[in-house]
């Protein structure tokens, strides 16, 4: 026999004699609560000096900042989303206290009032974490990813074709030139030559091109020439200037986005063209431990190597004191950041390039290039090589190298006496005269204790840890966060929006430990 079917009671309908408070829907351990209670813990009057006072009354900050983190940490990014949860969803009622900002209130906030003082509100959260001992600021792990601009893909600049345009410009106005050198040779005359043909000035340019015209007046000109002149005079200085400003858009980048002038076209690992194609976006420096985020830097360059210095600066900067160790990839190891480490008294766990192959090749036993200068014989005392003969390498002088961020190496170079005749010259070297190697001593030096470093107990447990602790960061924040691509345009906005995921990630860590 079927039982009867007992449907559970529906209250739509049913008046309760007093309200239901929003207390009541909220979970203990939430990570609404989470934001509500550590956000309450932070001073944030350096956002509040930037209300100027009298008129209406203003949302309070602390109350959008709340909204902001929380809506962040459950992946709304969109004022407008945020504006419509306010109006619908219970834990973002009770975190607001019922308060409804509009879109415009919202977007304006995050992107004026937190402009340049959301840093510091970040570095009083992660000091709390800290203290609570969720994370540890002693031992940090960097690493770097690139995020999609918000930005036309296709509105690209290159400087090297801002390059080719001038050089292009100062071509055809010397091909003008010769022109009108070529009318006056016919009449037994010299022009007066302008000044200059460089294409760096718009009112050079316009002055040069005004000169042929009045070399010109009163000659019988091709008309093609005087199309080009026409042409010439309505477009180049217009297009000096655009290319100037560029330039000065630019910087020392190679390229940027029309649209967002501040970002970078670089290559991204989430290619779903699979050609490679460049894309507008930002380099995301970040500093972990325990897989919270300590520290976040944004860079324009698409190299990791030239970001370290200033991200650990920010570091200091932000807490007060350097970190006791720092632990990052071979993208990371070059001369200047071991000096800057080792000056900075932090014990460094970076890679260098090509660590991983001399690990393999000595398991291996193998040695691809058996005379390469790394492998010869060096001899301190006297400042010596020794070729694979034995032979010699005495210093025949040095020079300094200047990279691109303006730091200066050294370069010794050695040469030996006499290379002809020698059985092994074909495998050593393919210079037609006797070899000569450079090297940088002090890169050696500081090559030789990394790897010291990095293959001590100590180094190995770092190395391990970095892979889970940083990399799984990243992760997170583009998959589970679905956070690809930013909202906000310029290098100040995006740099408070990236701020509001990795407290957003911090703050979803501590609700999950709980």
């Amino acid at each position: 026999m079927k039982s009867n079917i007992v449907w559970k009671t529906n209250s739509q309908s049913q008046l309760s004699l007093l309200p239901p408070s929003y207390d009541d829907f909220v979970p203990e351990h939430h990570p609404v609560r989470i934001v509500n209670s550590i956000l309450d813990q932070i001073d944030i009057r350096s956002i509040e000096r930037t209300y100027k006072g009298g008129g209406t009354s203003s949302y309070h900050p602390r109350d959008l900042l709340k909204i902001l983190i929380y809506a962040y940490l459950r992946n709304l990014y969109s004022s407008r989303k945020i504006e419509q949860a306010l109006g619908e969803n219970v834990h973002f009622m009770w975190l607001s206290g019922c308060i409804q900002p509009d879109h415009n209130t919202i977007s304006n906030f995050r992107s004026g009032k937190l402009k340049g003082n959301f840093k510091k509100i970040f570095n009083q959260v992660v000091i709390l974490l800290a203290q609570e001992g969720y994370l540890s600021l002693k031992d940090i792990y960097v690493d770097g990813t690139k995020i999609e601009a918000n930005a036309n893909r296709y509105t690209f600049v290159w400087g090297k074709s801002i390059k080719t345009s001038r050089s292009r410009i100062e071509k055809q106005l010397k091909e003008l030139w010769r022109y009108v050198e070529t009318v006056y040779a016919e009449e037994e005359q010299k022009p007066n030559e302008p000044d200059n043909f460089k294409a760096i000035d718009p009112e050079q340019v316009s002055q040069t091109i005004d000169k042929i015209n009045q070399a010109l007046q009163g000659k019988q000109v091709d008309k093609k020439v005087k199309q080009k002149l026409n042409y010439a005079k309505k477009n180049w200085p217009e297009n000096i200037a655009k290319y100037n400003t560029y330039q000065q858009q630019m910087g020392s980048r190679n390229s940027m986005s029309k649209t967002d002038p501040d970002a970078t076209f670089m290559r991204k690992k989430e290619d779903h063209m699979l050609n490679g194609q460049l894309k507008p976006g930002y380099n995301l420096q970040a500093s972990t431990n325990n897989q919270f985020i300590t520290n976040y830097t944004l860079a324009q360059t698409t190299a990791d190597t030239t970001t370290l210095i200033e991200h650990t600066e920010d570091f200091i900067e932000g807490y007060g004191k350097a970190p006791e160790s720092l632990t990052a990839d071979a993208g990371y190891g070059s001369d200047e950041n071991y000096t800057y480490l080792e000056d900075q008294n932090i014990e460094a766990f970076v890679k260098y390039n090509y660590f991983h192959k001399e690990q393999l090749d000595e398991k291996r036993g193998k040695t691809k290039k058996p005379f390469a200068a790394d492998k010869l014989f060096y001899n301190h005392d006297t400042d010596t090589y020794y070729c694979p003969m034995g032979q010699p390498m005495e210093n025949i002088g040095s020079y300094v190298r200047q990279t691109a961020t303006g730091y200066q190496q050294k370069i010794d170079r050695y040469q030996a006496k006499n290379c002809f005749g020698c059985q092994l010259r074909s495998l050593c070297h393919k210079s037609k005269y006797n070899r000569i190697v450079e090297r940088n001593h002090k890169l050696v030096r500081l090559k030789a204790k990394a790897k010291q470093k990095l293959l001590s107990l100590k180094g190995v447990a770092h190395r391990k840890q970095r892979c889970w602790d940083v990399e799984a960061v990243f992760g997170n924040i583009k998959h589970n966060m679905n956070f690809k691509r930013f909202m906000l345009r310029g290098l100040d906005k995006v740099n408070t929006e990236i701020g509001l995921i990795a407290m957003a990630h911090n703050l979803k860590k501590v609700s999950l430990a709980i």
